[in-house]
């Protein structure tokens, strides 16, 4: 229902990104406005409170510093969030969040990390409403208790007014106080478990956000990634990627103010620079291709939360009539210890690839224990929650069947792991491996593979009639999406090339693109060899990615 929608305010000035920044969030099911000055803005928000407000840092609207000081003296619920849109130099974001910014992007920002970043700070202004409303039960609480203590004062005196009245009539008042305290008491520690169990959940429900997810949210999603060619930003899609860059950021230098040119000029080499390693590496990606790509898996890894004192584990308290999770009055899942519905899970995805004939894949650490240095899922012990691993399944390219796997090995140094699938009769090579120095030098073209951006980004590079087919017989499951895929052959890697930027000795630096979801994916060098394993982006640092050097994964393949 759109009241239950957060609604989102795009201040910018240029109108073609204006109408685009609001098309991505009326996609992603906010209710969006935008406007093109922040007095216009300003006006809106002293009518229509806004949850967020997406401001171009770059625009030098005058109006924006009262824009921001307005709303947070008018913060009647929870405050307004601001993100603001800045250059690519850290001076920018520092500017930026000087000015009263919340969170700041750079530009070019990327649509699934904005959104995110849009998530998080909704999720803190939710939040804060949350403690709103418990300090306001706690006041209501406090005013019941005042009154309770005051009968007691009052009956109090009452008894002693009434000493000599006869024995009967004593035991009577006696009784009626004994009462009225065990009113209180059991008032007092109703309230309490109810605030606990509501913070738990509330705090659940707010983790589970991103992994909770409706038919048409899933559709919604889809249809995004389509519209921007998120499914071409492979070897092919990467230049065509790259210049329409250049081409952008030359038409944005001809209407720049000499505040902005120095920084447009930077962005510019960097993107020529990333553009002539594409060129030159050529077509190194594609013989990697067809003898590699059968050997990388996309991994699905279900998490569910098991209550620590009783040892149940958490579930939905039902579905309605279209298979959806009941909601409550804000929109939230409505969970449950002891509901009908099904279990709550976190689906998590990742990348892995052969690398022992006996079905031993290598991945990331935090994608076989997604909780592993997550803040959010982590936190769930202190909720009373034990996060533990549902299912592990991996989907070969070219193959309908999922294979079940169960981790065997976690690194003690570094965020990697391996898990032991049961291949039953599927035959795939190993991955060759190339440990020595020699074999990742900086400034050498590399190749990565990886599923990056999961499940809407696998589902986006079919049709719509196929991608509706799909969903409608799945009923959100997300196994049932995947089996569907799979048996379509639809599952397979997005390849990426680049070049190394430095070696450390502990990472690979290298910027070939990947998102989230291309973690433990293979990192090959001009030979066709793994030198490394991805496990982290860099958010606003040009594209650039971590690796971990392949010989960190010896130790855990001796065993």
């Amino acid at each position: 229902m759109d009241e239950t929608r957060d609604r989102i305010i795009v201040l910018e000035p240029d109108e073609a990104t204006r109408s685009q920044l609001k098309q991505l969030f009326q996609q992603a099911g906010y209710d969006a406005a935008d406007f093109a000055t922040g007095r216009e803005a300003l006006d809106e928000l002293r009518i229509s409170p806004a949850g967020l407000i997406l401001v171009n840092a770059g625009s030098r609207d005058p109006a924006i510093p009262e824009l921001v000081a307005e709303s947070r003296a008018n913060a009647t619920k929870g405050r307004t969030r601001f993100v603001f849109l800045v250059g690519a130099v850290p001076a920018d974001r520092a500017a930026a969040l000087d000015l009263g910014a919340d969170d700041a992007v750079s530009r070019p920002w990327d649509s699934g990390e904005l959104l995110a970043r849009v998530r998080a700070q909704l999720r803190a202004r939710r939040g804060e409403e949350d403690l709103r409303e418990k300090a306001r039960i706690a006041e209501e609480g406090q005013q019941i208790a005042h009154t309770a203590f005051e009968a007691l004062a009052v009956t109090e005196k009452m008894t002693t007014d009434a000493f000599s009245v006869s024995r009967e009539l004593k035991i009577g008042v006696g009784a009626a106080l004994a009462t009225l305290a065990v009113m209180v008491g059991v008032y007092f520690l109703f309230v309490r478990s109810a605030q606990h169990e509501t913070k738990q959940m509330n705090t659940i429900i707010a983790q589970l956000g991103s992994s909770v997810f409706s038919q048409q949210d899933l559709m919604a999603k889809v249809r995004q990634l389509r519209a921007q060619q998120g499914t071409n930003a492979g070897v092919a899609g990467q230049k065509d990627e790259l210049q329409k860059h250049v081409a952008d950021l030359k038409a944005k230098m001809a209407d720049a103010d000499s505040t902005e040119i120095a920084a447009l000029q930077r962005e510019l080499a960097e993107t020529n620079a990333r553009l002539r390693h594409v060129e030159e590496a050529g077509g190194a990606a594609e013989t990697l291709i067809a003898a590699d790509v059968p050997s990388v898996c996309l991994l699905h890894v279900a998490v569910a939360f098991r209550e620590k004192e009783s040892g149940r584990r958490l579930r939905y308290a039902g579905l309605d009539q279209q298979g959806e999770p009941l909601r409550d009055s804000d929109g939230k899942p409505i969970l449950a210890l002891d509901g009908n519905g099904p279990e709550v899970k976190a689906d998590v995805f990742g990348t892995g690839f052969l690398a022992n004939p006996d079905g031993r894949v290598i991945t990331n650490h935090h994608v076989a224990e997604p909780w592993w240095k997550d803040d959010e899922l982590g936190g769930m012990a202190l909720q009373g929650f034990q996060p533990e691993i549902s299912t592990i399944r991996a989907y070969f390219p070219g193959d309908p069947r999922a294979f079940h796997g169960e981790i065997q090995e976690i690194s003690k140094d570094t965020d990697l792991a391996t898990m032991k699938l049961d291949l039953q009769d599927l035959k795939r090579s190993t991955l060759r491996m190339d440990s020595s120095k020699s074999g990742a030098v900086p400034g050498e073209p590399i190749v990565l593979m990886g599923y990056a951006t999961g499940l809407a980004a696998i589902l986006a590079r079919t049709d719509e009639a196929t991608v509706q087919k799909i969903t409608d017989s799945s009923d959100g499951d997300v196994s049932q999406i995947l089996d569907a895929l799979a048996k379509r052959d639809l599952i397979r890697p997005v390849v990426t090339q680049g070049h190394i930027g430095d070696i450390l000795p502990d990472k690979i630096l290298f910027d070939a693109q990947t998102t989230s979801g291309g973690s433990g994916g293979p990192l090959f060098n001009e030979q066709g060899k793994v030198i490394g394993v991805t496990y982290a982006v860099l958010r606003g640092f040009g594209g650039s990615n971590f690796g971990i050097p392949i010989r960190f994964s010896e130790p855990l393949l001796a065993h």
